[in-house]
């Protein structure tokens, strides 16, 4: 429900109390209830939700106080959560924009002021699902070689979209220019790329830093081409996109190339507590993309729905939900000096994994928390689907404000954030032990016991922790050969060869390090480990510490953000030192784009049949991978990587042994250099969460010019180009009326799919590519479009035309009409075999109502949008089955089809239904939840089943015909 102003029949006014700046709010604590004090953070989240969304409707008192017993209901009552705001990607949200543009088009003939058809729950739609990579070139090739001689691919000549090999190290990359590098001596001339496109300056981009100079550089051409394609491409949905901004309240629309969803979620769109008509409340969100837990890192509710589910939201009604249990996960103890936030991540992660924590909401507490800096914690609630948690909640604390004070919240916000928060008990101090709620049940995670490690030396699952580094890799020496040993001799394994290199006298022995390599590929979710590696090489170069300049060392960062914000906190000049360049950007070292070790060095270990050792922060190693010299290799974070470097070996014990000695004999151990925790958090706040939030403001405040000047319709209603194949007025609304239909029974349906069991949402709608020979390739051909131009069914969801005939389009649909996969059904008075949408047609041409038969657990798996929908537009008006997956269940309410279940025991087989018969089911003139209805067959068999509608409110929408038009007639 959209928030108003309280008036005296709202149940709860008493509660609401006000804050010093005037803000008012309700006070779950004015209840007197010594068990809101007892609840989890999150459970008080959905207290506070129902509290001021009381309407005795949608939510009803008993609501409030099932989740004020929260500890009695847990896993019992079902719930609604109303959130704060609703998150769509383009993909997911085009059919809800088209649906609420159609409704606009169906009051207005009315005579209804279409204007009055807004989302009522606020909600921002991010353009960021529709780049495809139509160009590309290995970044590799455009970085200097670091070994000179001939690089990867040399005989061959430039392809069209790959440039040819710049100089090598000797050379300028960019010239001799220092000033801004120009696009054309960073790389190619712009290749033509044989269809129609859109002057490349069109596209406005925040600059990058060139890598070897670090002077801001236009996007590389692939990147321009690939987003002047996307642009191109996808001009229909984006001029739909710019009228739904202008025409719809409540509607945020973020252009393409501003950022991925997640990120502008987290960095942007978090509030933390909202106000509305002067009341403050929690933020919190449901989105249509599976990074959205990533926002409970932040202490904001939200968790990933469905398209039909996000729709329900914006057209006002709440999620519903079974009062979850919450895990409480209570981390103590003290962090490892070495320990990396990826290993705390990674080590959390396996924690809950093996906890058994499927579908339940985790809420850290304890004292450990405190360590953890506001991109750890979105890091670990981004893990979510991992250990199959809905939520990873962490409530706000003082970290959290200090994280804000680097974004984009003012000081009136940060105080107005903190005062609410304690005022309502959503503030924690995770160092009082008296704070602690009571949860469903407490895991406890010794933050001290998670440990670096690093993986080899052969493959990544054999983890090795740092401390025993040493011993495993000298029984690596002693075992056979394998998948860890290498069988060195006892007499050999202190073998030490002499070689020259730059005329000075080295020595290699087994364990010697000769390929270090950072790349930040597999990091760029949490920037702490990259910044851990270059404040550490700072300390390094500072203490007089050097890299033996035989190992070939290197630094790939993953974007330019990378290399931009290591050179904004200084740490870039003292990698170049220790001769970790710049490479480039692209797959390098892990998929074997290494250059060449010197011969020397190769010479010497061949003599000595050595074990040479290679160490990474990439995500892949095998034996000979690196280089075909180089048999032990082993994955480590970026820090560790730069420490193996400097010692020289695998064979160190870093508590023991000293990486390296100054020039005045001086022994420097790890512990020596290596960054606090709180300096790389504080470096991480300072100049990279700070840089980001700069950046991506600007993005948002400036667009981008293709986006800017689209035009569009300035119309209330949308004017629909009848020539698209994207955009459609869906036919959902094309019979509606001011007055809702008495109940309709169901005489003579035919079966129209005859299903068993685990029948999911992929084999109701596929997502994917769009076959050549489906019912939705000939509706495309028909228009004129070629194979290549079909795209996918998800980037044709606002097309009703397309996504109804993809309805049941899955080749691996199993159906018992059929006898074999396919996409196929019997067509019953003629006894014909046609695809499903064709079947479907003739019976809806013929006047024939249909239904489906299922078993077990029908419509399992992730909701999409089209899985109600669509079999709605194919004319079926019940689903009998054994048993629903819930979700599926309440879309099939929404749109008006009745889920009918068969009685314990009972199933298709036992009653000896072939589903050829016709069936009959006849409705009461009052429907009530969960009531036995009676099916009669054509061959004189009855049998009953259970209507699954589980609320009145379920009720009243299958009366409407679905949600839509329920919310469509309170305008009539």
């Amino acid at each position: 429900m959209a928030l108003t102003s309280p008036v005296k029949e709202h149940p709860y006014s008493h509660l609401i109390e006000t804050l010093k700046d005037g803000t008012k709010f309700f006070s779950p604590q004015k209840l007197n209830d010594p068990r809101y004090d007892k609840l989890p953070l999150s459970i008080r989240v959905l207290l506070e939700a129902a509290i001021r969304n009381c309407d005795g409707f949608y939510t009803k008192e008993e609501d409030v106080q099932n989740i004020l017993d929260w500890q009695q209901q847990q896993s019992k009552a079902e719930v609604p959560f109303s959130p704060a705001r609703v998150l769509l990607q383009d993909f997911t949200g085009i059919p809800a924009m088209v649906d609420l543009a159609a409704m606009r088009d169906a009051v207005a003939k009315h005579g209804i002021d279409p204007s009055l058809v807004n989302p009522k729950c606020p909600t921002d739609l991010i353009v960021d699902h529709s780049l495809q990579i139509d160009y590309s070139k290995c970044a590799i090739q455009n970085a200097p070689n670091p070994g000179g001689g001939d690089g990867p691919n040399q005989s061959q000549g430039p392809s069209r979209s790959t440039p040819s090999r710049p100089p090598s190290r000797g050379g300028s990359h960019c010239g001799s220019q220092r000033g801004p590098c120009s696009k054309a001596a960073c790389s190619d001339p712009p290749v033509s790329s044989g269809r129609p496109s859109a002057s490349v300056q069109q596209i406005e981009n925040t600059p990058l830093l060139c890598p070897f100079h670090l002077q801001p550089v236009s996007e590389p051409e692939t990147a321009l081409k690939n987003q002047e394609m996307e642009l191109i491409r996808n001009k229909e949905r984006l001029r739909f996109f710019k009228w739904c901004s202008k025409a719809f309240k409540n509607v945020n629309v973020v252009p393409p190339d501003v950022g991925a969803v997640h990120q502008v979620n987290l960095e942007y769109l978090s509030r933390v507590i909202q106000v509305s008509n002067s009341f403050v409340y929690p933020d919190s969100v449901v989105g249509t993309d599976s990074h959205t837990t990533m926002i409970n890192g932040l202490g904001i509710l939200g968790w990933g729905v469905g398209g039909i589910e996000s729709e329900a939201v914006m057209l006002g009604q709440p999620v519903s939900l079974t009062l979850p249990q919450v895990v409480g996960c209570k981390l103590v103890g003290s962090i490892n000096p070495l320990t990396t936030s990826i290993d705390i991540v990674l080590g959390i992660t396996k924690h809950l994994r093996q906890a058994g924590i499927s579908g339940k909401f985790v809420e850290f507490f304890g004292p450990g928390v405190s360590q953890l800096s506001a991109p750890d914690r979105t890091t670990i609630a981004n893990m979510c689907p991992e250990y199959n948690a809905t939520v990873s909640f962490f409530p706000v604390d003082q970290v959290t404000l200090k994280h804000f004070k680097k974004t984009n919240f003012t000081q009136d916000k940060l105080e107005l954030l903190e005062s609410y928060l304690k005022a309502v008990k959503l503030f924690r101090s995770y160092e009082d032990p008296s704070e602690d709620p009571q949860y469903s049940e407490v895991i406890e995670i010794n933050l001290s016991s998670m440990v670096p490690c690093v993986s080899g030396p052969k493959r990544p699952q054999d983890r090795v922790s740092v401390s025993s580094m040493k011993e495993d890799f000298q029984s690596c020496l002693d075992e056979k050969v394998g998948f860890k040993g290498f069988h060195i001799l006892k007499e050999k394994q202190e073998t030490r060869v002499p070689f020259q290199h730059c005329g000075q006298e080295y020595h290699l022995a087994h364990g010697s390090v000769v390929i270090a390599a950072v790349i930040s590929c597999t990091n760029n979710c949490n920037p702490s480990v990259m910044l851990t590696a270059g404040l550490l090489a700072k300390k390094a170069v500072e203490a007089g510490l050097v890299v033996k300049p035989y190992i070939r060392t290197s630094l790939a960062p993953g974007s330019g953000m990378v290399t931009h914000y290591l050179n904004t906190s200084g740490v870039l000049p003292y990698f170049s030192q220790l001769g970790f360049e710049v490479i480039g950007y692209g797959c390098a070292t892990c998929v074997g784009n290494t250059a060449p070790l010197p011969e020397a060095v190769v010479d010497a270990i061949k003599q000595g049949d050595l074990v040479a050792c290679g160490v990474l922060s990439g995500n892949r190693h095998f034996e000979g991978r690196l280089c075909d010299c180089v048999r032990a290799n082993y994955l480590a974070s970026p820090p560790l990587v730069v420490a193996y470097a400097l010692a020289g070996t695998v064979g160190i014990d870093f508590e023991k042994e000293p990486l390296g000695v100054t020039s005045e004999g001086k022994e420097v151990y790890l512990r020596d250099i290596w960054p606090s925790r709180e300096e790389v958090q504080q470096t991480e706040e300072d100049t990279v969460i700070s840089s980001i939030f700069k950046d991506l403001r600007g993005r948002m405040e400036k667009g981008n010019t293709f986006w800017n000047n689209i035009e569009y319709p300035e119309s209330v209603v949308f004017s629909w180009d009848q020539k698209s194949t994207y955009i459609r007025s869906p036919s959902f609304f094309s019979k509606l009326s001011k007055e809702v239909p008495p109940p309709q029974s169901i005489e003579s349906a035919h079966v129209l799919l005859f299903l068993g069991d685990k029948v999911t949402t992929d084999h109701i709608s596929p997502a994917g590519s769009i076959a050549r020979v489906s019912a939705a390739a000939k509706y495309l051909l028909s228009k004129r479009l070629t194979p290549r131009e079909f795209n996918s069914y998800g980037a044709r969801r606002g097309n009703d035309a397309v996504m109804t005939r993809g309805t049941f389009a899955s080749i691996k649909l199993q159906n018992r009409f059929i006898g074999k996969p396919g996409p196929k059904t019997l067509h019953i008075p003629s006894n014909q075999t046609l695809d499903v949408f064709e079947a479907a047609e003739r019976y809806q041409k013929d006047g024939i109502p249909l239904i489906i038969l299922a078993g077990k657990d029908y419509g399992s798996g992730n909701s999409r949008d089209w899985v109600a929908k669509g079999p709605y537009l194919l004319g079926v008006r019940a689903v009998i089955a054994e048993s629903f997956e819930k979700l599926h269940k309440n879309q099939l309410v929404g749109m008006g089809i009745m889920p009918l279940q068969f009685l314990p025991g009972q199933n298709a087989d036992s009653l000896e239904l072939s589903g050829k018969e016709k069936f009959t089911i006849t409705l009461p003139d009052s429907l009530s939840p969960r009531q036995q209805l009676t099916v009669k067959t054509s061959q004189g068999k009855s049998f009953s089943v259970t209507a699954l509608f589980d609320t009145e409110l379920d009720v009243i929408f299958f009366q409407h015909g679905g949600h839509l038009k329920y919310v469509a007639r309170t305008l009539l």
